[in-house]
């Protein structure tokens, strides 16, 4: 599985930033996906999880009610659409991809993006 992400970059704190992430795979279906952050300094954090027919969803607690993730099964893509953007929102994200039901911590994720950086200023 390759995941190739898009969409990353410079934007002032409010603003708006969309990710998305291709994955070849011809079974996109049958993994669950997540999107990461890394922070310098801090620990690879899950940051929004969608189930494999994107029924379901979770989100950290410190992005809930800013961010939306959501997947196309029939173009193999997943996206993370970040509103109301913060200064503390600033780090690497990753796209990720687990066989796994739900995966929560970064060892259950075999597959990751590239991971472009998203920086929000003040």
């Amino acid at each position: 599985v390759q995941l190739v992400e898009s969409g990353g970059g410079l934007v002032q704190a409010g603003g708006s930033l969309r990710l998305s992430c291709a994955a070849s795979v011809h079974t996109f279906n049958t993994y669950t996906m997540g999107w990461f952050r890394q922070a310098p300094g801090k620990e690879r954090e899950l940051v929004a999880i969608i189930s494999r027919s994107g029924g379901s969803t979770s989100y950290a607690d410190s992005v809930k009610g800013r961010f939306t993730i959501s997947r196309d099964n029939a173009k193999n893509t997943v996206t993370l659409q970040m509103n109301s953007l913060k200064p503390e929102d600033t780090a690497v994200y990753y796209c990720a991809a687990s066989d796994l039901i739900w995966p929560l911590s970064t060892r259950n994720y075999a597959y990751w993006g590239q991971g472009p950086q998203v920086t929000v200023s003040s």
